[in-house]
């Protein structure tokens, strides 16, 4: 199995063309204060909640090949699916509006919070996003298989009017609907790339990755980057929707479709998919006492902030981990921030009611 260089991995995914929509590289730094809070490990941040579009996240950096698809399939609607509070919907509708690309989102109530204009869905509407919103059931993503029947009728509506939709999956991850390639992927090969550079700057040897994992293919990307660059970097993807076996099986799916699409000469493992379900507890977009602990203490000590259904579960993980002495002092643990913090405030009741007990 080969192993690439740097070099050879940025020509690989160079390969692909896309968009300039966010600034890189994006901040990697040193979370001195937590890290001494904790005890150990040394915990850097890789700052993709400052990519620049709309709040930033980890959606832009997908979002700079999917928009390159759209154009290049001459599409003029771009009609994609998530939950109410979607970051990867808000982060749509921003780009195609850059591009003059129609946005339609479909929103499905899959936990509790209110239809009101707050969060993301304030910044979608401002966008002048076509929203439909829909019920679904609590605390189940709709994966590709499902979406594209239940939106049938949204992409024959587009099809009636005489215009060419592009149907993009959930996160932009997995090959599916108008996307032949795992292009979100292919740039989270691209951000590990980014990522270990940053590192040898600091002279730092990075041993574990951790971040939040919900569509698959942040995950996959960081993986496959890893596995090509033959280090022995674990990346701890924090499940916030799925059970362990189901959702690692995702996640390899999608890293052996980049392999595939990067012609990279490696064969990423099941095991290689490290999937850690254990911090889902009562489900998707649900939020306890130990993810507003989180978000707290990171602000407390770093003055960054997290959200509750992602970013904020990644870091309760990173944290209980910590605690039960899963890393040693010396090792150096990268967290990815991914955005989302739009969604702290139609979340506030919640937030504000665990604060207090």
């Amino acid at each position: 199995m080969a192993s690439y260089s740097i070099s050879e991995l940025k020509e690989k995914i160079k390969s692909f063309p896309k968009k300039d929509l966010i600034q890189r590289p994006t901040p990697f730094y040193k979370l001195e204060n937590l890290s001494r809070a904790l005890g150990g490990p040394q915990i850097y941040i890789k700052r993709d909640d400052l990519t620049g579009l709309a709040f930033g996240g980890n959606k832009s950096r997908k979002l700079e090949y999917i928009m390159q698809d759209i154009l290049d399939k001459d599409s003029d609607v771009v009609i994609t699916w998530a939950a109410l509070q979607s970051n990867w919907c808000l982060q749509t509708a921003a780009a195609a509006r850059k591009y003059g690309i129609t946005p339609i989102l479909v929103l499905f109530k899959i936990y509790d919070l209110p239809e009101e204009y707050d969060g993301n869905l304030l910044l979608d509407s401002l966008l002048g996003a076509d929203i439909r919103i829909r019920d679904a059931e609590k605390g189940k993503i709709i994966r590709e298989e499902e979406a594209e029947e239940l939106l049938a009728d949204v992409i024959d509506e587009v099809k009636r009017k005489g215009l060419k939709p592009y149907f993009a999956p959930i996160g932009g991850s997995m090959v599916g609907g108008s996307m032949d390639t795992p292009l979100g992927s292919i740039s989270y090969v691209d951000a590990y790339v980014e990522m270990i550079e940053q590192a040898s700057e600091l002279d730092v040897e990075v041993n574990c990755v951790l971040h939040a994992s919900g569509s698959g293919g942040t995950q996959a990307g960081l993986t496959v980057g890893a596995v090509a660059m033959g280090k022995k970097v674990r990346v701890l993807g924090i499940s916030v929707s799925e059970d362990k076996k189901s959702y690692s099986e995702r996640v390899w799916k999608i890293s052996r479709d980049t392999e595939e699409s990067l012609h990279l000469d490696i064969q990423t493992k099941l095991n290689d998919v490290i999937v850690l379900d254990e911090y889902l507890k009562e489900g998707y977009g649900v939020v306890n006492k130990d993810v507003s602990e989180a978000i707290r203490i990171t602000a407390e000590n770093e003055g960054i902030f997290l959200d509750p259904v992602y970013t904020g579960k990644a870091m309760a993980a990173l944290i209980d981990l910590c605690e039960k002495g899963h890393f040693t002092k010396a090792d150096n643990v990268v967290f990815f921030h991914t955005g989302g913090t739009a969604a702290l405030f139609p979340n506030k009741h919640n937030l504000m009611r665990l604060a207090r007990t």
